[in-house]
């Protein structure tokens, strides 16, 4: 259900905006929250009445949420890129 050491730092490689970040761009924050969320999913499909696991799920899609529409603010280009990346919306 949780995220590996080794998936994330790949996540942080591929979707890094400057050379020294080490995950704490809005890019960097959208695909770790994207792995964690679609991880989640599968769980939430098994353990329908896991009550506290849907409020975690459910944060994290806001979190998502905020941080793509700062990306979006920022720059339009930035946005539609990542979205085409992480296969977000259709």
């Amino acid at each position: 259900m949780s995220i590996t050491k080794e998936k994330k730092s790949e996540l942080i490689a591929t979707f890094k905006t400057t050379e020294h970040d080490n995950g704490g761009s809005a890019a960097s924050q959208v695909a770790i929250l994207t792995e964690r969320i679609r991880n989640l999913t599968e769980h939430m499909k098994e353990n329908h009445n896991d009550k506290h696991s849907k409020r975690g799920l459910l944060l994290m899609v806001n979190r998502r949420k905020k941080l793509l529409a700062y990306i979006k603010n920022k720059s339009v280009s930035e946005y539609e890129e990542l979205i085409k990346k992480l296969g977000l919306r259709k």
